[in-house]
């Protein structure tokens, strides 16, 4: 198994709250997030990790130094996204292995990759139907099956939120990559990477959903996830 990490992002919607720092790096209890999700992956030996940079690059690779990570840079990171950086990361997929790609603004601990490692009914996406009111990217599903996704989504048409990590299976690489690179050359370097799976809804396959609730977990887009995060740990350690 592979796991991509996606670190390009610069985070404008939380900058001002980290004074301008790569969200991955902002830390908890002394160590930054992109170290602790990087040590998490090491110290459960799935496989083989990489990650792809962009914003501050040197600081995001200063933080995960000490570990073995095959490494990917979008220098076009400001102008693009997301799917601009798994386009730089394409040499990592193997026809072989089955990959996890996810955010690296993802707060995650064991029991989130686990929930993930051993679907085998791919492509995946995690969810969380606990999360509705709150939720910044939606999804609707039925029967495990995406229906329809979006920010915009009514919440009377939202089974849960996108929780930021996927899997895609190794037979599923090359339609994958296909996809990207068609995407790519039609210029729409502006969309994120979940697009290309999206992009295959109503085509005939099936994007499936694993809904994680009752799992703790946060994306650090917002001051009020980083605050859940804190709360989490200091409940977690009894502090």
């Amino acid at each position: 198994m592979k796991i991509l990490i996606m670190a390009a992002g610069r985070g404008t919607r939380i900058s001002r709250h980290i004074h301008g720092k790569p969200k991955c790096c902002v830390e908890f209890e002394g160590e930054s997030l992109i170290h602790r999700t990087v040590r998490v992956l090491t110290e459960m030996k799935l496989g083989e990790i990489g990650i792809v940079t962009g914003y501050q690059s040197g600081e995001v690779l200063k933080e995960i130094s000490q570990f073995q990570v095959a490494k990917f840079h979008n220098p076009f990171f400001d102008v693009t996204n997301s799917i601009a950086s798994m386009w730089f990361a394409k040499d990592f997929f193997s026809t072989s292995e089955d990959v996890i790609i996810m955010n690296g603004d993802l707060f995650v601990e064991e029991a989130l990759i686990e929930q993930i490692v051993n679907e085998q009914t791919l492509p995946l996406l995690l969810a969380d139907s606990s999360r509705i009111e709150t939720a910044d990217y939606k999804f609707q599903w039925k029967d495990n099956l995406l229906k329809k996704y979006g920010k915009e989504l009514p919440n009377d048409e939202t089974s849960g939120e996108y929780v930021g990590i996927g899997k895609i299976s190794h037979k599923f690489i090359l339609k994958f990559i296909s996809k990207m690179e068609e995407m790519i050359n039609a210029q729409q370097s502006s969309v994120w990477w979940e697009d290309v799976l999206y992009s295959f809804t109503g085509t005939g396959v099936d994007i499936y959903i694993k809904d994680i609730k009752g799992v703790f977990w946060a994306e650090v887009d917002y001051i009020e996830e980083f605050q859940r995060i804190d709360e989490h740990l200091k409940e977690k350690n009894g502090s």
